[in-house]
């Protein structure tokens, strides 16, 4: 009788990976807060990815970037096709080095470094688009939302699931004016509004957060941002959809191509931006609702981390302490 259990070695290399990407986003957390609230988003960007990219060649893997940078002649690292990761299983990358450069330049709340990582194929290949989305935590009724329902709906069948008065439920939302017919419509559905400048990753986080005060993420921000935002709410069993917004036929051609055989309008459900085993890393670069910002001190710096395994379903908050004297980049 042949054992088809799952080899020991890969169960550990899962766990160690999700730990060796806490690094990686320390890196970059780190490198960019040199840059907080001076004003200069690209160069917090810009120390952000290099950070970023050296820190992956430290991790066990044959990494390809898929969501990332842009393309080869966009962006020096960290670009789309990339291969990085120091050998071992072959894997896909999503990563946001600086997710929220205003607001890091800006010393507002928010901005974070993320990665996560999948089985080679299990990401959606999404070009940058814009993403319409809708999220809510765990432990609710499947389907509870539905992207094609009406805000109204959405936020009454939110508040029954949670036995809550829908006044009492908060929606969060980036402000831009595209959201205005949103905000209005919950608003007069009785819901209170939270409005984000920047940083809708860690927003569709904290809908999967019970100590965020956040019951419902919805609206329109980035689509490669989308993918890494699924990552997370995998891993804590949350539910989410969405749908890429084309401006025009080109964009629409080019999702096909990194998509071939599916759909490019499609409603996008979970599985189909975020598939398998996922692992999902952010680090705080400014204090948000999800994470504290670093705190650099004369003698060290100190990081607050978010990592995340859906296999296990385990959720980890971590808190490093880097000794200037002994770390291998150099504080500027």
């Amino acid at each position: 009788m042949s054992d088809t259990r799952e080899p020991k070695q890969f169960v550990v290399s899962d766990r160690n990976l999700a730990l060796e990407l806490v690094r990686v986003t320390e890196a970059a957390a780190l490198a960019s807060s040199h840059w907080t609230g001076r004003g200069k988003k690209n160069d917090a960007d810009g120390a952000a990815v290099e950070a970023m990219r050296i820190a992956f060649d430290t991790v066990a893997i044959d990494g390809t970037v898929v969501i990332g940078e842009g393309e080869m002649d966009e962006a020096p690292m960290l670009y789309i096709g990339e291969k990085v990761g120091a050998g071992g299983p072959a894997m896909d990358i999503a990563v946001d080095p600086l997710e929220g450069t205003n607001l890091c330049a800006k010393d507002m709340p928010n901005a974070i470094t993320v990665v996560a990582l999948a089985e080679k194929g299990n990401f959606l290949h999404a070009p940058d688009v814009y993403m319409d989305k809708i999220v809510v935590g765990p432990n609710l009724p499947d389907g509870v939302v539905d992207l094609e329902a009406s805000i109204e709906n959405n936020l009454r069948n939110v508040a029954r699931a949670k036995n809550k008065p829908i006044e009492d439920i908060v929606l969060c939302t980036l402000d831009r004016e595209r959201h205005e017919e949103l905000i209005a419509k919950t608003r007069e559905a009785g819901a209170r509004v939270r409005l984000l400048s920047d940083g809708d990753v860690a927003a569709a986080i904290a809908a999967c957060m019970d100590n965020s005060q956040v019951d419902i993420y919805a609206g329109s921000g980035g689509a490669p941002e989308g993918v890494l935002a699924a990552a997370a709410v995998r891993c804590v069993e949350g539910q989410m959809q969405g749908r890429l917004l084309f401006e025009d036929d080109a964009q629409r051609e080019r999702a096909q191509k990194m998509n071939p055989g599916k759909d490019p309008d499609r409603k996008l459900g979970l599985h189909d931006m975020a598939a398998g085993s996922v692992l999902f890393s952010a680090t705080g670069v400014t204090s948000g609702t999800l994470l504290r910002g670093i705190r650099r001190l004369p003698t060290h710096a100190v990081t607050h981390s978010l990592v995340m395994r859906s296999k296990s379903g385990t959720v980890r908050f971590i808190e490093g302490h880097h000794n200037f004297s002994t770390k291998t980049w150099t504080p500027q």
